[in-house]
């Protein structure tokens, strides 16, 4: 009887961002043989053109802000000399500082093999990078997303910049162009504004932030016309030139005349795509639906050998999602437990300033599925930290069932991706805002709001009714005259 030779491994991670790496590392150290394949650098999108230099970024010019504006502090105003390339140093120095963290030589030294170069499955169960097949019991695929191309007529004959190109700036930007109104475009478009480029903005909707509730967005939207950003919404771009020393593009709405903007660089932040090009996924049984792989709960290919984490997978397409989902994979490929991908509360943060912050089931998706629900806001205005810090734009936002129980939390001020983190706690282990409102929080912090916001549920129980069986009951004499 023919005996077939065992894989080589374990496990095989295809893809070196954040997903493939916490993958591997948590299969290493669970004592697993892994192998690791990156056919460019470890790190990933996260690391080199994503969350950390977009964050380091946003602080530098929240900083030229803060000098622009010191006189809310009682200072004398100071309009900074920017020097694009000095800000984009720095913004290379924090990528090297948290890249170690990445390295290969790390990832060695905890067992897995590291290996460097294009692959593609030859058939179901083996693949091949540089001449080499790797066998594995199982594969995960973590090889994240790009930027989405927009199907716009003269974009392949200019010059524009994608997340994974802007970091590379080093000449003055007079003039941004940012196409999507997405997280990633209203974020760099807040950068490059405080960094003193005139900034437009152009997005096919009525509004930024379309997946956020239209007055939280709003909220955001008022900050960025206040510090002079300009944007076209429900807008078509109907082609891009280049003309004399400008950047062109031919805009048009709803049949009015066309429009000409004119600037010096174009952002094109318009979505994102998996990336799934030349990995042999037809010779590996791996069916894709509408571009994208399908996927089971367990985060199962129809190749039931090869999973997917990461933005490979989506819906979400945060690092901290393909953490979560490095996780459920590793239960299923190793220990073959049905785990699966069922997270009770998601949240995100859009690191603008304000930032905006969800978790949950919004206001407005309520109202389009039909769920009875109540809606609680209270202003940072009333929180006497934000009014010290200077804080005051924004509010918190509850939406919550008619007995109580959260359903969803908004959050849309000064340090909302941190405050967030309490109502993810209370929706995991299913909450009520009476819950939140009994929390002792410290005075004076911004997470105070938390408290208050929750607190007008209460409210809404002391009927006047109620408000006199209280009186009655306990001789109360207020409201007499």
């Amino acid at each position: 009887m023919m005996r077939h030779n065992k894989p080589e491994y374990d496990l095989c991670v295809i893809g070196g961002g954040a997903a493939g790496l916490v993958t591997a590392a948590g299969a290493a150290a669970l004592g697993a043989k892994v192998a690791l394949v990156e056919k460019h650098r470890l790190g990933g999108d996260c690391l080199w053109h994503g969350c950390v230099p977009s964050k380091a970024l946003l602080h530098s010019a929240g900083v030229a802000h803060t000098l622009r504006t010191a006189e809310r502090a009682g200072l004398d105003n100071f309009e900074p000399m920017v020097d694009l390339a000095g800000v984009m140093e720095r913004v290379r120095s924090v990528i090297r500082t948290i890249e170690p963290n990445d390295s290969p030589e790390r990832f060695r030294s905890l067992g897995v093999e590291v290996l460097f170069g294009a692959g593609c499955f030859t058939t179901p169960d083996r693949f091949a990078v540089e001449g080499r097949t790797i066998t594995a019991n199982r594969y995960v695929l973590a090889t994240g997303s790009r930027a989405a191309q927009p199907l716009i007529p003269g974009l392949e004959q200019v010059s524009y910049l994608t997340n994974a190109t802007l970091f590379d700036l080093r000449e003055p930007v007079p003039h941004l162009i940012v196409v999507g109104g997405g997280p990633i475009g209203v974020e760099m478009a807040q950068a490059f504004r405080r960094l003193g480029s005139a900034v437009d903005l152009i997005e096919t909707g009525p509004g930024i932030l379309p997946r956020e509730d239209q007055d939280m967005a709003a909220l955001v939207q008022q900050r960025l016309a206040a510090e002079g950003m300009r944007f076209h919404f429900r807008q078509r771009i109907h082609s891009i030139e280049n003309g004399a020393g400008a950047l062109q593009l031919r805009l048009k709405c709803c049949g009015e005349a066309e429009t000409l903007l004119e600037g010096s660089h174009l952002l094109i932040a318009a979505g994102r795509n998996p990336n799934l090009d030349g990995l042999g996924l037809d010779a590996a049984g791996v069916v894709l639906e509408n571009g994208r792989l399908k996927l089971d709960a367990r985060l199962r290919t129809t190749n039931k050998r090869i999973y997917a984490c990461g933005d490979v997978a989506g819906p979400y397409l945060f690092t901290h999602m393909a953490e979560y989902q490095a996780g459920i994979v590793l239960r299923n490929a190793l220990f073959h437990w049905p785990a699966r991908c069922s997270p009770t509360a998601v949240p995100w943060c859009t690191f603008t300033d304000p930032e905006l912050a969800r978790v949950g089931l919004s206001e407005s998706e309520a109202v389009r599925h039909g769920i009875p629900h109540l809606v609680y806001g209270f202003d940072f205005a009333h929180i006497d930290r934000a009014v010290a810090d200077d804080a005051t734009h924004g509010r918190a936002k509850l939406v919550v069932s008619p007995r109580g129980k959260l359903l969803g939390a908004a959050l849309c001020g000064s340090q909302a991706g941190e405050l967030i983190h309490e109502y993810v706690l209370a929706l995991t282990k299913g909450m009520t805002v009476s819950d939140l409102a009994g929390v002792i929080h410290i005075y004076p912090t911004l997470a105070q709001i938390n408290r208050r916001v929750a607190e007008l549920h209460l409210r809404t129980k002391l009927t006047p009714g109620v408000k006199r069986w209280i009186q009655r009951l306990f001789g109360l004499r207020g409201d007499q005259q």
